[in-house]
């Protein structure tokens, strides 16, 4: 039999229909591989009594006939959705211990199909980072290295790296992420797995510890295009309880796969070729490019000229909401609580000790552009230009049907490599911010390594609603590319077998 972790979830989900293994079976070898790989740190939590009673349930469910699309899978939930009784942190201390007494949307219903939950995945705390380094609970370390001999840790991008990790390394089937600035295609790319970003609303958020709730989506990571499709159809669907949730009907995603690009519209925005964008980069958005063309896709030029000012944009609103959102966190109410001689102090007191500096420093920015001297001259300009950004894009759609991308500036750093200059760092965001101040869907699927043998990753972006479109795009990049390297830590292994 496979070693049932080498399983894709499309693959395993089929397996489990034909009988070939059980639910338990292929619960306990994800568990088995989340304990040989401990030091990659992608979980926070591990819920393995959870999982051997999902697993068993979803056994006897599918022997008496009702099994669920994702009936008996094993995944990672990344550690902001609400889980009812089991540690939900954001990966901060503020949170530490914090048990929901409810369950999220979004795992509800992959929970109702028969998904079987491993553990909860590391993050940067609160969504806020793109290298999972901010996390009161330790950096995740990326399954792949480089092969100049350097042995350096790399990050897994963030701020879904534990989730994009885990998947990448064979410990979960598949994983659920958060995409606020690029949180879900960063990673995906650095690790050389499928993310998708679906369009604001397609995910309920109810549930999600939010940190910028006009920018944060749910989204979906496979390790392959079919296996996040997969995956974000379970999660896709109406809530009630979410008032930015749509009331819209939820596709088949997986089916768009195999739709190839003969007639589509291919759109390549000039403005994402900046000087000085690295050599490696660009060669594989050219062949990209090259690859929809000899499928049959129309490429035409597009510009989108309020790109510059993305950047700038995402990280006003950003903090801006992460201010409002975190205000709640006061040691009165849940989570940590530091005692002072009175409610002030004990408010300072205890947001200095649950907060990590990267948090704080977004709370101050935020505080600072909606304070009452600057809320217009900050605050509403950036949501100004914003609506100008996702007005480009609405043009742009008018010449072309989807758009193509890089997914990152380059490969995965070294970890610590970029921490000492925090615009460096935010500039590991640079093609995917737009895309969240849009509302559209994204996606980033792996597409070549580069001379380091890291992977690098293209990226799709679509109309509102249209996530089939990216997905039929990106299934005729996935098959040019023929993209099947798997992380050193897997070809360390085998070679060891």
């Amino acid at each position: 039999m496979t070693n049932l972790t080498d399983l894709s979830l499309a693959d395993a989900v089929r397996g489990l229909e034909k009988k070939e293994f059980s639910s338990v079976d292929i619960t306990n070898a994800h568990l088995k591989a989340m304990e040989e790989h401990r030091h990659l740190n992608a979980f926070i939590v591990e819920t393995p009594d959870i999982a051997l009673k999902q697993a068993e349930e979803s056994d006897k469910r599918r022997a008496s006939g009702k099994a669920g699309l994702l009936e008996g899978a094993p995944i990672g939930v990344k550690d902001l959705f609400c889980t009812t009784g089991v540690q939900t942190t954001a990966a901060s201390n503020i949170l530490r211990g914090f048990k929901p007494q409810y369950e999220s949307t979004v795992t509800s219903k992959l929970f109702g199909d028969g998904a079987v939950m491993l553990g909860k995945l590391n993050l940067d705390e609160f969504a806020m980072g793109s290298s999972n380094t901010t996390s009161a609970y330790g950096n995740v370390i990326s399954p792949w290295k480089r092969n100049d001999g350097s042995n350096a840790d790399l990050t897994p991008g963030g701020s879904s790296g534990g989730s994009a990790a885990a998947v990448s390394a064979r410990l979960c089937l598949a994983a659920t992420g958060t995409d606020t600035g690029g949180s879900i295609r960063q990673p995906a790319a650095f690790c050389g797995i499928a993310g998708i970003k679906p369009t604001y609303g397609r995910c309920s958020r109810w549930g999600i510890v939010a940190f910028a709730s006009s920018l944060d989506q749910a989204g979906a990571f496979g390790r392959n295009l079919e296996d996040a499709s997969m995956l974000l159809r379970s999660m896709s669907g109406f809530d009630p309880k979410d008032s930015t949730s749509a009331d819209k009907p939820v596709p088949d995603f997986a089916a768009a796969i195999k739709g190839g690009v003969k007639g589509l519209k291919v759109g390549i925005p000039k403005e994402y070729r900046p000087d000085g964008l690295d050599p490696e980069i660009e060669k594989l958005w050219d062949d990209g490019i090259n690859w929809l063309k000899a499928e049959g896709a129309e490429i035409v030029n597009v510009t989108l000229p309020h790109t510059k000012y993305g950047l700038p944009v995402y990280y006003i609103i950003a903090p801006a909401e992460c201010s409002s959102n975190l205000a709640r966190y006061d040691g009165v109410r849940y989570g940590l609580r530091v005692d002072g001689k009175d409610l002030s102090e004990t408010y300072e007191k205890t947001r200095a000790k649950g907060f990590g500096d990267e948090v704080k420093r977004r709370i101050m920015v935020g505080t600072y552009v909606l304070s009452a001297g600057y809320y217009d001259a900050y605050y509403i300009k950036a949501q100004k230009v914003r609506r100008l950004i996702l007005n480009d894009f609405l043009e742009a759609y008018k010449q072309c049907d989807v758009i193509l991308t890089p997914s990152t500036p380059s490969a995965a750093f070294a970890i610590g490599e970029n921490e000492d200059d925090p615009i460096k760092m935010y500039l590991n965001d640079i093609f995917t911010v737009t895309i969240n101040l849009a509302g559209l869907p994204g996606l980033s699927v792996p597409a070549a390594l580069n001379k380091q043998g890291l992977p690098l990753g293209l990226q799709l972006i679509g109309r509102p609603w249209d996530e089939e479109t990216i997905i039929r795009a990106g299934g005729a990049i996935e098959r040019a590319a023929n993209f099947t390297a798997i992380p050193s830590l897997l070809n360390l292994k085998k070679k060891a077998a």
